[in-house]
């Protein structure tokens, strides 16, 4: 209803809605942080995050929301300088739970090694491990649906984490959630790109959806030397 009135008074609302990852994370030991507190970006993450957010300068940036984990917050401070805008939290972007927090070790032939862990391990499908990627993909869809309902105009920024935004590539692209990680195109501070396109009618009260129209990495020359260990 909310979004028939815009439309109705003239209103546009956001054109696009840019899903940004985070920059490299402090983690000398190779923690597996997850939702952990404590974990900020290295010198190397808050370069990356200037970079991503100086890709966008002379874009009408007007809405900024961030992720509650200190990486994702001071990956957001950069697009919230660029821009003048205020950073808004949004649990919904935050990284998914999982068993292996706080361990050196994740999914895979090491877990063999540790017997305890087994029962994690039944269902990657799902996965067993952690928050279900059905339930990952809903939260973010409806974080992205509110924050286009929201902005008037221009384009909305939202920072997250790397499962996260795979997530939504893969519903948005029709493919299943469960994948293998190493082959996740997400990078760190990378940028993916979506943009409401309205029913096939054009009328108001019709049906629209999102659709991924670009993703860019442009942070690449500091990725080469990047970290990118933490999450599961």
């Amino acid at each position: 209803m909310a979004q028939n009135w815009q439309r109705k008074l003239g209103a546009v609302p956001a054109t696009l809605i840019h899903l940004v990852r985070h920059g490299e994370v402090f983690n000398p030991d190779h923690v597996l942080y997850g939702r952990i507190p404590g974990f900020g970006l290295s010198d190397l993450g808050k370069r990356m995050a200037q970079q991503s957010a100086a890709s966008k300068v002379g874009h009408p940036i007007t809405r900024l929301y961030a992720s509650p984990l200190q990486r994702a917050q001071e990956s957001a401070q950069p697009w919230s300088t660029a821009f003048g805008l205020e950073v808004q939290t949004d649990d919904r972007l935050i990284e998914p739970w999982n068993r292996f927090e706080g361990k050196t070790f994740e999914f895979g032939a090491s877990v063999l090694a540790h017997p305890t862990t087994w029962p994690w391990v039944v269902n990657p499908f799902k996965p067993s491990w952690g928050e279900p990627y059905v339930s990952i993909a809903a939260r973010m869809l409806a974080a992205i649906e509110d924050a286009w309902a929201a902005t008037e105009s221009g384009e909305v920024v939202l920072v997250s984490h790397q499962l996260p935004i795979w997530m939504v590539h893969r519903q948005l692209a029709g493919e299943r959630l469960f994948h293998d990680p190493r082959k996740r195109r997400c990078t760190l501070s990378s940028i993916t790109t979506l943009e409401r396109r309205p029913s096939i009618s054009g009328t108001a009260g019709g049906s629209a959806s999102f659709v991924e129209v670009d993703y860019q990495d442009p942070a690449r020359d500091l990725n080469a030397s990047a970290i990118d260990l933490g999450a599961v």
